[in-house]
């Protein structure tokens, strides 16, 4: 190994500019901090329970076209879809005419299951969606383990499905570079149950975290002093940080299940995944596909989403890859434009 020479003289006066921009960052942050959260207007359509519809207002939207309803995961707040102004894929999408439709899921119960959420629950919002547009059947856009979500729903109810989009979907849970999935693979299903009712969504972050621990735990925070002076960045890195730890409690059942059907049974592949008592097979979707997924995901791997072209008839199946990672595909300046046009462009096909 080669041997690194310091000049004594540089090293100091990179020391005292760090401590320079250390001693500025407070400031700069309380100077950039905004409260708001999802800054779209939107209505609120209906609540089943803990969970609310909601529709965007826009001025652009196309009647002829069925809406779209934007199905989240559970980890985490849906607001990363509209973070903030000129980086929201929602007003992306409403630009261009959808007509754009949110689940949150709100606090959980501690009883919750997978069915629930991937039958019940979305099941009740489609039809709510369906009666407040006047279209028999609408669009779907799965996000993450909301995209999962929704190939469940698709193959259960295809007469209310007209056309499915997932964007970082994982389906192939076994694939080689899927970090998380080998974390989590051999836990053991049982200490969930232990825990009853909710589990805290600190615990879903701190194993998050461990994915890059130096990058997400120390490089960005260094990486952020960079930009002290540039107030949109500042702005969005802290819309990030709220955005990430702002995490609600997951019902333990729904969480126990999820693991053991796919994290564990790997249930798309290997067709064992059943919801409500019903079998979900992939290959019996009929419903047109776009499959969106971020290049450089380390959360969902392209290759657990590319899967999914593999479980599905060729007909229905179309792909799309974008440069990013797991988030970045959503909060990007460019990459929001290129998802909303992507999606607004293949819905907008006769």
């Amino acid at each position: 190994m080669p041997r690194v020479r310091l000049k004594a003289g540089e090293v100091a006066r990179e020391l005292l500019a760090f401590e320079h921009r250390l001693a500025r960052a407070p400031l700069a942050l309380a100077g950039s901090f905004d409260p708001r959260t999802g800054t779209t207007p939107r209505e609120l359509v209906s609540r089943v329970e803990g969970t609310a519809l909601h529709r965007y207002t826009s001025v652009r939207r196309d009647p002829a076209l069925p809406p779209l309803l934007v199905v989240y995961a559970l980890v985490n707040r849906p607001y990363m879809a509209d973070l903030m102004p000129g980086r929201s894929l929602v007003a992306e999408m409403l630009e261009r005419g959808l007509d754009v439709y949110l689940i949150e899921w709100g606090e959980p119960d501690g009883g919750l299951t997978l069915s629930d959420y991937a039958e019940r629950y979305l099941d009740a919002h489609v039809d709510a969606v369906r009666r407040a547009s006047g279209h028999a059947a609408i669009n779907l856009l799965g996000i993450c383990q909301g995209g999962v979500f929704s190939l469940c729903y698709t193959v259960l109810h295809p007469e209310k499905v007209c056309r499915l989009v997932t964007t970082v979907t994982p389906v192939d849970f076994h694939t080689p570079r899927d970090a998380l999935s080998r974390l989590v693979r051999h836990v053991d299903p049982e200490l969930i149950d232990g825990a009853r009712g909710v589990i805290p969504g600190a615990v879903l972050n701190a194993l998050f975290l461990m994915l890059k621990p130096y990058r997400l735990t120390q490089l960005k925070y260094l990486d952020m002093l960079e930009h002290l002076d540039d107030a949109d960045a500042m702005r969005l890195f802290l819309k990030m940080e709220r955005w990430i730890f702002d995490s609600p409690p997951l019902a333990a059942p729904a969480l126990r299940e999820f693991l053991s059907t796919f994290y564990q049974g790997n249930g798309f592949v290997t067709g064992r995944v059943e919801i409500g008592g019903r079998a979900v097979n992939l290959r019996a979707l009929v419903t047109p596909i776009l499959n969106v997924y971020a290049k450089d995901d380390h959360l969902v791997p392209p290759e657990a989403s590319r899967a999914l072209g593999a479980l599905v008839p060729d007909a229905a199946y179309s792909e799309y890859e974008l440069p990013g990672g797991h988030i970045g595909m959503y909060v990007g300046k460019s990459s929001a434009v290129r998802v909303a046009e992507t999606v607004a462009n293949w819905l907008s096909r006769r």
